[in-house]
């Protein structure tokens, strides 16, 4: 253990650097020796995949240790399989066939002659059942004793375990009874709204907040559903929901010798679908004496269930009264543990992998450090303007952020990979520092408008947006923020004035760009066809033409992913000049005649003049379903153009080379699917009457559950679908015929 001078120098070197450090205040020794283990870890296979299966494994090779990475059909060639010394295939993609099959990941350990199972987070990271197994066939599993993690994984015995060690909780019912008459008195009991939340698991799968008693039946029947699907176990408890609340969380750790300690707290209170988005450490306008009670209160949690290794103990914080409140114990690593190795110095995979080895905690309570503020965003595939509904696709272009001693991307994921249905859609989390909130936040700012996703919809735009919000920029957080700030983070489709206004302008420069980048793009390729310096004369200067100019009709189909999700033809002439400008002109638009320039830096990157204007452009181009797609950056803007392929080339003006739009309509009445899916129930029949926002069928993707109403009432006509069907996004489910 550092001595406590060595430790308060480690603090002063570690200002700038915050995660360079940690390697030094562990105790010198190799660590593939142990004090108490009689087997070192030498090999450790990693139960798990995507971003946190890298992660693990680059920790354990920084430590010499050896790596086993498993994988599914959906898997065979991920980057986390590619990272490991060895890999072992495990079954099909669906996660209970594979990731959650306990025999499959003993098997593979013991062919392989691993020593010891890091389960990650998700997946077998919380089941006790795993952890005793492992312990029976002589692994050691990287997490903490069996016995936490089944009194902390049911949050009704949690909670009556936190009771009873004098830790705050919020009022509700925690029983084992799950008759629904008996949980529709218990809800009126606790008064609405309520709620309603799965025994088992987390990430917000089956949660569900009830405002009134008529809502309460479907919700509940719901929320055992998902969580059936996520977790195997389908027992709910209830809780009074608080209207205010913010969501704060305390990483402990703990060592087999009875030592736990705090290493501060962090807020994760900015949420969609109960899911955390942005995190941040430590908590934002919180007291230090707040501060410390919540520490104090994680270590007696912690202690009370006899914990070693990683843990996180989630509070809620109602906003109004200002006490907190016990809501969860994660018994694992959490999603965002990144940031507190920011803020302390530390990896906290490797404290894991030495506790797990028989090493007492490196550090004392008082040893700690706080050391600046961190944020950590997460990036998904999602369509923003759906609902955040789980998006899928390939990662035709993938250029994340430069990393740095203050800047960190964890993904598991590259360009060309595909992000599966059959698991959660996060690309990647973005994790950055600086030496005070301000700070952290202009990086984070920054470092958002560089990060270039290009093949499936993101939640990079929103990010920005909420990254830049006044209230966020205050800390004025609490879970409801989306919600209360939407009108601030949308552009809602309905107010006609708003959404045209920013609509136009937005379709007007980005159609400058993607027209003169177009061109370039053609120009550059055709100035050295094969590899030759020889220019054709197209571009020549003049540019040469029997019987008309040098130009170009393109047509574009624009999406605005800027959450208004509008699309539209665009219809575009492009001359070429002779000082290598280009003039375009658009009738569709009333775009006035405007001579832009490109000038090709590097790569994919531009510097465009327009108008006396100039600006910095990144460009991404690829091919899908005999579709030309264009991406475009510049500054926070990130603008889509799609063209078809084929190309009809003509001598006259009336048919220059031209590109038809492609566009995928469906006639009125008709509902598709919003997400690619699995189709788990079907709740009429075709030809049914239905009423206006009945449910007709239920959608499963990555584990999180979205019905399909009516949008209007009539009669259903054409529903094919079954259980078990599997869907694509935007794919006819079923029409609706007038009464």
């Amino acid at each position: 253990m550092a001595s406590p001078m060595m430790t308060s120098f480690l603090r002063r070197k570690s200002r700038y650097k915050p995660f360079l450090i940690h390697v030094r205040l562990f105790s010198a020794e190799s660590p593939c020796h142990s004090h108490s283990n009689k087997t070192p870890i030498e090999k450790i296979l990693v139960a798990n995949r995507g971003e946190i299966a890298c992660r693990i494994m680059r920790t354990a090779k920084r430590l010499g240790i050896k790596t086993v990475a498993v994988y599914s059909d959906a898997d065979r060639d991920s980057l986390h399989v590619k990272s490991a010394d060895e890999a072992v295939y495990i079954g099909p993609p669906p996660s209970r066939l594979s990731y959650l099959k306990n025999s499959s990941i003993i098997e593979a350990a013991i062919r392989t002659g691993a020593q010891a199972i890091h389960p990650g987070y998700g997946f077998l990271s919380e089941s006790a059942e795993f952890a005793t197994l492992c312990e029976d066939k002589d692994l050691t599993f990287i997490g903490p004793p069996a016995s936490a993690i089944r009194d902390m994984g049911d949050k009704s015995a949690s909670k009556r375990i936190m009771g009873a060690a004098g830790v705050p909780l919020v009022p509700g019912y925690h029983g084992s009874e799950q008759d629904i008459e008996l949980m529709k008195t218990e809800a009126d009991k606790i008064g609405y709204p309520v709620l309603i939340k799965p025994t088992h698991g987390g990430g917000g799968k089956g949660m569900r907040i009830v405002q009134h008693p008529n809502e309460f039946v479907d919700s509940f029947l719901g929320a055992q559903r998902e969580a059936a699907a996520s977790f195997g176990i389908n027992t709910i408890l209830l809780e009074k929901y608080i209207t205010q609340p913010r969501h704060i969380e305390v990483q402990v750790f703990g060592d087999k010798y009875g030592n736990v300690l705090h290493l501060n707290e962090r807020d994760c209170s900015v949420q969609r679908r109960h899911q955390k988005i942005i995190e941040e450490a430590p908590a934002p306008n919180i007291m230090e004496d707040f501060r410390s009670h919540l520490g104090q209160a994680a270590v007696s949690a912690a202690k009370a269930v006899g914990y070693y290794s990683a843990g996180t103990v989630e509070f809620i914080v109602d906003i109004v009264s200002g006490k907190f409140y016990f809501m969860e114990m994660n018994t694992r690593l959490q999603v965002e543990h990144p940031v507190t190795e920011m803020i302390v110095g530390q990896d906290l995979v490797e404290w894991q992998i030495r506790i797990a080895n028989g090493e007492p905690l490196p550090l004392s309570q008082s040893q700690v450090p706080l050391l600046g503020h961190a944020f950590e965003t997460r990036i998904y595939a999602e369509n923003v303007p759906k609902g955040f509904l789980p998006a899928t696709g390939v990662l035709h272009h993938y250029r994340p952020i430069s990393v740095s001693s203050t800047v960190r991307v964890e993904t598991g994921v590259e360009e060309g990979d595909t992000v599966s249905m059959h698991y959660d859609p996060m690309i990647a989390k973005l994790v950055v520092w600086g030496e005070n909130r301000a700070a952290a936040l202009i990086k984070l700012r920054d470092c958002l408008t560089k990060f270039q996703v290009a093949g499936v919809p993101t939640n990079i735009n929103f990010l920005q947006k909420l990254a830049n919000h006044k209230s966020f920029e205050d800390g004025n957080v609490e879970t409801h923020f989306i919600e209360h700030h939407k009108d601030d983070l949308f552009i809602d489709p309905n107010d006609e004035v708003v959404a045209k206004e920013a609509y136009s302008n937005a379709r007007y420069s980005a159609s400058l760009l993607a027209a003169c980048l177009c061109e370039e793009q053609r120009a550059l390729k055709e100035r050295s066809p094969g590899g030759s310096s020889l220019h054709p004369i197209w571009y020549s200067h003049p540019p040469f033409r029997v019987h008309h100019l040098a130009k170009h009709t393109l047509e574009f189909e624009w999406d605005d992913e800027n959450g208004s999700s509008r699309s539209m033809p665009l219809a575009l002439s492009v001359t070429y000049v002779q000082d290598g400008s280009y003039l375009i002109e658009g009738g569709e638009i009333n775009l006035p005649g405007l001579a832009v320039k490109a000038t090709h830096l590097h790569d994919r990157n531009f510097r465009v003049e327009a108008d006396g204007l100039s600006m910095n452009v990144s460009l991404a181009a690829y091919s899908k379903d005999e579709t030309k797609h264009l991406h475009i950056w510049h500054g926070l803007h990130h603008h889509h153009f799609r063209q078809k392929l084929e190309l009809n080339l003509s001598g006259d003006d009336n048919s220059e080379n031209k590109t038809n739009v492609e566009t995928a309509s469906h006639s009125p009445g008709t509902v598709v699917a919003p997400m690619a899916g699995l189709v788990v129930k079907v709740l009429v029949k075709d030809g049914s009457k239905v009423a206006e926002g009945q449910p007709i069928l239920v959608l499963e993707a990555m584990k999180m559950e979205h019905v399909v109403k009516a949008p209007f009432g009539g009669y259903i006509h054409g529903l094919k679908v079954t259980v078990g069907q599997q869907v694509s996004d935007n794919s006819l489910l079923f029409s609706i015929k007038g009464e």
